[in-house]
């Protein structure tokens, strides 16, 4: 590892510890010509699957589209941002989960609607009204009453 302070190659590791998700290695060195200390960080690369499209057409998972929809559902709403990033983790780790190279942005949406449930109910009757395409307020109902079903069921 390059010393960022001097640039001599040659550094060692003080201290390896995990973060506190376990899925990173931090790593603190030192470097041998500065003696300057510094932190790295080291994760797995994985590679999430392409999405399939409606229209048959394929793209690379896209974390940015993933995290601009959950905001624009929970826009204005009281969800901190540490939650939002917890969503958006536990999609991806279900997608990774799965081993194939492939997903259906369906499977992806209805991820976001399961995340978003659990979230914020207003953010939720927000996406699925885009997601589903709502013709009418009979739909709004419906959904807002199983929500209200599954209100009933969780409470003690």
């Amino acid at each position: 590892m390059r010393c960022p302070f001097c640039g001599a190659l040659d550094t060692r590791v003080v201290d390896s510890r995990l973060s506190q998700e376990g899925d990173q290695v931090r790593r603190r060195r030192a470097c041998v010509e500065c003696k300057e200390r510094f932190t790295t960080y080291e994760a797995a690369e994985l590679n999430l699957p392409r999405v399939v499209k409606s229209n048959g057409s394929r793209e690379p998972f896209r974390e940015d589209k993933l995290r601009a929809g959950l905001l624009r559902a929970l826009e204005k709403r009281p969800v901190g941002s540490d939650r939002i990033e917890a969503a958006i983790n536990r999609i991806k780790k279900r997608l990774l989960a799965r081993g194939e190279r492939e997903v259906p942005s369906r499977e992806i949406g209805e991820n976001v609607m399961q995340e978003l449930s659990s979230l914020d109910h207003v953010a939720y009757v927000r996406f699925a009204s885009v997601y589903r395409n709502f013709e009418d307020v009979n739909e709004f109902r419906e959904v807002i009453d199983r929500l209200e079903q599954r209100a009933k069921l969780d409470r003690p």
